[in-house]
């Protein structure tokens, strides 16, 4: 059993390594206390096809982030300003809740400052019935110590990978090892994860069982042939890296492709997202205000393509708006 009072006694739990004494109320970075706090629980839809499917990812957003980057999407739960209170046990409930409502997965949306609360969680709620694939939704700002906690728990690492430059990671997330230590926090989930699997979204559709829900694993080469065929498929296990371009710095986005693709082939996907919105707070850095154009994003694109990457996924037409931004009202907990 994990000592959850342990870790916040002197929390270190990410780079940052504050080391203050959550349990009595203090906060560090992150801006959270010991007590679990979340701020949203639902079926989202705006994951990457083979995460949301067509029934759902199982979201659970928690406040408080220990990265705050200037142009954070979810600045206002990053900040910790917004979400409730709950108990462990409300926690292991709401993952429960999530798989009665029929989502592909439960998606933990920046959940590192809480990952030993969350651990208990989960086995509580594995030994209620929880069989749903659990997805782990970062930054990548983590430490390794931290990510052993989740193996066996996690199925679905899905990180980002914000930076190769130092400058830029110090300027808009205040972390000049941001890609250090993301570089280390992803070797250690695709070394939890191995391959790559996935299976029909509808449970039951084929013989086999995976996980006591009664779906076929599917490997990589399948996936994609039937994928093309236009049939549903969910990821149950592996890696997709996320990289989120930013205005100007279509260089280091390609200096991120061209490091997964080295580091790892085709055993993980890239997700290349152009969805950044320029929110009011990021005013005070102008080269931030505005969206990506279309040729900043094509031009990625086209790299990418060029490198030889196999296995990702491109968005498609307008999708910086800001209705990809969920409504942070404590729904569902």
């Amino acid at each position: 059993m994990i000592d959850n009072k342990g870790f916040m006694s002197t929390c270190k739990l990410c780079p940052r390594r504050c080391g203050i004494d959550r349990n009595s109320g203090e906060k560090g970075i992150c801006g959270q206390t010991s007590k679990v706090k979340v701020a949203r629980a639902a079926l989202h839809m705006w994951e990457e096809p083979c995460i949301s499917g067509s029934k759902g990812s199982g979201t659970v957003f928690f406040s408080g982030c220990a990265l705050h980057c200037v142009f954070c999407q979810n600045h206002n739960i990053a900040n910790g300003e917004v979400g409730k209170e709950i108990t462990i046990e409300r926690l292991a409930e709401i993952f429960l809740e999530l798989q009665e409502k029929g989502a592909n997965n439960i998606n933990l949306v920046t959940a590192g400052q809480f990952v030993p609360q969350i651990v208990e969680a989960l086995k509580k709620a594995k030994e209620n019935g929880l069989h749903l694939p659990v997805v782990y939704n970062t930054s990548s700002y983590e430490n390794v110590e931290t990510l052993k906690l989740l193996e066996g728990y996690v199925d679905i690492y899905l990180p980002d990978l914000k930076y190769v430059d130092s400058e830029l990671s110090q300027r808009y997330s205040h972390a000049p090892d941001y890609f250090q230590r993301a570089k280390e926090a992803i070797e250690e989930m695709v070394r939890q994860t191995g391959k790559m699997e996935f299976a029909l979204e509808s449970v039951g559709a084929e013989s086999g069982v995976v996980e006591g829900d009664g779906r076929r694993k599917i490997g990589i080469e399948e996936y994609q042939a039937r994928s093309e065929q236009g049939e549903e498929l969910v990821m149950i296990r592996g890696v997709i890296v996320r990289h989120l371009l930013l205005p100007g710095c279509v260089e280091d986005s390609k200096k991120v492709l061209k490091y997964l693709l080295e580091q790892y082939g085709n055993r993980i996907f890239i997700s290349i997202m152009n969805q950044y919105t320029p929110l009011p707070h990021v005013a005070s850095y102008p080269e931030l205000n505005r969206k990506v154009t279309i040729e900043e994003y094509e031009e990625v694109v086209d790299y990418a393509v060029e490198l030889g990457i196999e296995n990702g996924f491109i968005q498609e037409g307008e999708a910086a708006e800001e209705s990809f931004i969920p409504e942070f009202d404590e729904r569902g907990v």
